[in-house]
């Protein structure tokens, strides 16, 4: 485990305290909790964007002409 010192505004830390308190963990844990939660969401937008670079329209278009004609589920008509 590491040890960061971190500046912030006074009225940041204020609310984490708060929030702290409410969910009834320490700020240490909120705050990893919501640098993970930052981290995994940068991860995953890139990984996304890796994954739309590398697709190719023609394949996409075949697998959705493959796709049975129904009639859509009632409120997921197009407008």
């Amino acid at each position: 485990m590491s040890t960061l010192s971190l500046r912030l505004p006074n009225s940041i830390h204020h609310h984490i305290k708060e929030i702290a308190l409410q969910e009834g963990v320490s700020i240490n844990q909120f705050i990893s909790s919501a640098v993970s939660e930052k981290v995994s969401a940068i991860s995953t937008e890139n990984y996304l964007t890796r994954r739309a670079n590398r697709a190719k329209r023609e394949e996409f278009t075949t697998i959705l002409n493959n796709v049975p004609k129904r009639t859509p589920v009632a409120g997921d008509e197009l407008l």
